[in-house]
């Protein structure tokens, strides 16, 4: 789903700032391809493309119209003008913050600071412990429904959750299609069978949520006698592993997702933690992993009184790392992404960039911690972390908004950083200094984000397919493999077995 196509001109589609040409004119905001559709309270009722233009010119704008998107409620016309005004803003915003990037010393990037986790045994958040990396190795190249399948379970409902892994047991979350019963779900490692099946939630009024979404998105984490699921504003709780009895539970942490919860938890120390980042509020928050008690809670610091709701919200999941023997909790937002202390709470340093609906987790590598604007034009910015407050004209090293994500993760593999966009474009580019060194169109659909294992990269499309490459400065197709429904879920890696969670079942893959 395309939102805002370019909002600069063609020549400014990724660079680095110390290789901009200084005669070169600035990049001229252009509102390419508006999506205007609107809820009138009972479903979605859109527009045509001819209604949409017959409108937009009666309305005195004569530019260009895109495909159709799910807008605010109200009267079309009066929408019409107000989403108008709100592009142009925000494409002349974008504009402006591209412009400005200093350029950093390669001698001011340092050495690669390293996770606070390694690949082990157990993969037991989104995006696994090394953040979609594993050392497993022997794991399939290529499956099917026929081959190195070892069993494959049924999942009742619609939830994107991922899966996680801890020793033998494999937990997730789901939702009825109608989104008011949110249930977790434990599945046996080694036979598929599942091992508990709980109701945790009932939800009389719901929020707005895209159809591309789910009631059950958030991923748990989970540990040695305790899993911890998280439906957003809906609730959050914890449970032991063994009984699946539910240890505590909150139902009083809320904001206006509008488009439905996305963001999965973190575990630091004695601590679960995640963002909260809807059209009304945005703030992260802290509880006491034992009790659910709030131990802290920070609301985010860049004004955005002046930015429409629906540009206030994001779906991110925080990256702890370590920062000169320090930790820090990466925390990317709508219009900008921070750094804070994770025992504390306390803000350390922001980058601004216009975006918003955030999805992509952060990354970290070479010194530099890399984010994503998302919507708008999804541009990845590479920021050494550091100083106090907010960063922006300092740390930002390099920036990138050709191909670029806004719902998938990346992965780095040494020096390359691989990615794939919504529409299917795969792009290789080097950590360091952002260069592209190649980009391929392999097809599909993509909310998933890619794993790098076992001396691969494995991509999973919206329909059907998972793509496998090699993490190489030259593209090179491995294999294309298909199962009977197509991949909303990130996977999760463990011995010798990929976990592969499809919109209707979960698979074991293995040799």
């Amino acid at each position: 789903m395309r939102f805002l196509s370019s909002v600069l001109a063609a020549g400014l589609l990724c660079f680095s700032p110390i290789a901009l040409p200084a005669a070169e004119a600035p990049a001229k905001p252009r509102l390419d391809n508006p999506f205007f559709a609107f809820d009138n309270g009972a479903g979605y009722d859109r527009l045509s493309r001819d209604d949409q233009a017959a409108l937009l010119a009666e309305l005195g704008y004569d530019g260009p119209v895109g495909l159709q998107c799910w807008g605010v409620r109200g009267d079309i016309r009066e929408n019409l003008k107000r989403s108008i005004t709100v592009w142009r803003r925000f494409a002349e915003r974008m504009a402006a913050n591209l412009q400005k990037a200093t350029p950093v010393a390669d001698s001011e990037i340092g050495r690669p600071s390293t996770p606070l986790a390694a690949a082990g045994e157990n993969w037991p958040q989104f995006r696994g412990p090394d953040n979609g990396r594993s050392d497993a190795t022997g794991l399939p190249v290529t499956w099917s429904e026929t081959e190195n399948i070892k069993w494959k379970t049924p999942i009742h409902g619609r939830g994107w959750s991922s899966p996680v892994v801890w020793d033998r047991q494999i937990w997730m979350t789901t939702a009825t299609d109608d989104g008011h019963d949110q249930f977790v779900v434990c599945v046996d490692r080694d036979s598929g069978k599942i091992l508990h099946d709980i109701k945790l939630f009932y939800n009389e009024k719901l929020q707005i949520t895209n159809p591309l979404n789910s009631h059950a998105s958030p991923t748990p984490v989970v540990e040695e006698g305790r899993v911890y699921v998280h439906f957003g504003a809906y609730g959050t709780a914890c449970l032991d592993t063994g009984s699946g009895e539910v240890l505590w539970q909150r139902r009083d942490i809320y904001c206006d997702h509008f488009r439905g919860p996305g963001s999965s938890p973190i575990l630091f120390k004695n601590l679960l933690i995640f963002p909260m980042d809807g059209i009304d509020v945005q703030y992260v928050i802290a509880l006491e992993k034992t009790t659910g008690k709030t131990a802290w809670k920070t609301d985010r610091s860049i004004d955005m009184k002046d930015i429409e709701p629906d540009f206030r919200k994001a779906y991110s999941t925080p990256l702890l790392v370590r920062v000169g023997g320090s930790p820090q909790m990466i925390c990317t937002g709508a219009e900008g992404s921070y750094a804070y202390d994770p025992a504390t709470g306390e803000e350390l340093w922001r980058v601004r960039h216009p975006g918003f609906s955030n999805v992509s987790r952060p990354l970290f590598g070479h010194g530099l911690v890399f984010v994503n604007s998302a919507i708008g034009s999804p541009t990845l910015l590479a920021v050494r972390p550091g100083g106090r407050g907010d960063v922006t004209d300092s740390h930002v090293v390099w920036k990138c908004n050709r191909g670029m994500p806004l719902k998938p993760s990346p992965v780095m593999v040494g020096e390359l950083i691989f990615t794939v966009d919504d529409k299917g474009i795969a792009t290789c580019l080097e950590a360091p200094t952002g260069e592209v060194v190649w980009r391929k169109r392999i097809g599909g659909k993509y909310s998933a984000s890619p794993i790098y294992a076992d001396g691969r990269i494995y991509f999973f499309s919206h329909e059907d397919k998972a793509t496998v490459i090699e993490p190489a400065r030259q593209y090179k197709e491995l294999a294309v493999n298909k199962l009977d429904a197509g991949f909303m879920a990130s996977p999760a890696v463990v011995g010798r077995a990929i976990y592969l969670r499809t919109k209707t079942h979960l698979y074991r893959v293995e040799q």
